[in-house]
């Protein structure tokens, strides 16, 4: 079956992820018609080998860059899963500086959505940060990885993550992300919100988005990582919000 030219979708994971955790929704949004890259990056999955202390926000960003930049895409829908919405966003601010076609949406999966010059931990408690950075110390400055059952993950999911996840470099926790705030406003932006189990540190993040102009907030009844737990729903969200 032919497709008509749909818009390509680039998939970015959060802390402790890689590539691997879109596999379920990889084929059947292929086989609508869209053209799909799922983005490792730096220090995480496949790549955990080039781990090191010294990796910041800017390398993920670049990661992203870097793969629409070779693939040479346009009208690329960037979305980013929990961490990975700080790195969609700072991606398509540095895409868009480049040339106006290159990104057409942005889509966060129950993500952090920053505000121009914000970091990742900003709205996390104080009891979050002091033990995120305490964990990561004690790390050789990487964020050791949590039980999935605590994004509502059992069973052979929840064996299948444990086997997966890898420490999560540290140093994005703390950089700022700056960003041209209106350039970004003018984006159509999609916020899907995981609510069974609610995962607590994106609790401010479900308020802000409910707040901000020009965001589409869509409700899945699941857990953190819906691309595991209810892959089909988050496909259909997708499908949605690419059509519209």
């Amino acid at each position: 079956m032919t497709h008509p030219t749909r818009a390509p979708i680039v998939l970015v994971h959060g802390a402790w992820g890689g590539a691997w955790i879109w596999r379920r929704v990889l084929a059947p949004l292929r086989a609508a018609g869209h053209e799909v890259h799922a983005v490792t990056l730096t220090g995480d999955g496949e790549r955990a080998h080039l781990r090191q202390p010294g990796i910041r926000l800017k390398d993920h960003v670049d990661d992203v860059v870097a793969l629409v930049e070779a693939e040479e895409l346009h009208g690329v829908i960037l979305v980013g899963h929990s961490y990975g919405g700080m790195v969609v966003t700072g991606a398509a601010d540095r895409l868009l500086a480049g040339a106006t076609d290159r990104v057409r949406s942005l889509v966060y999966v129950d993500a952090m959505v920053p505000l121009p010059g914000e970091g990742w931990g900003e709205q996390h408690s104080p009891e979050v940060i002091a033990s995120r950075t305490a964990a990561a110390l004690a790390n050789d400055h990487a964020l050791p990885p949590p039980d999935p059952a605590d994004f509502g993950i059992t069973g052979a999911d929840r064996d299948w993550l444990l086997r997966r996840q890898v420490p999560h470099p540290f140093g994005p926790y703390r950089d700022p992300l700056a960003f041209d705030g209106a350039r970004w406003a003018r984006l159509p932006r999609l916020f899907i919100d995981c609510t069974a189990p609610a995962y607590p540190t994106i609790a401010a993040m479900r308020t802000r988005v409910r707040g901000l102009p020009g965001f589409e907030v869509r409700e899945i009844a699941t857990g953190h990582c819906p691309m595991v737990t209810e892959p089909a729903a988050l496909v259909a969200e997708l499908l949605r919000h690419a059509a519209g």
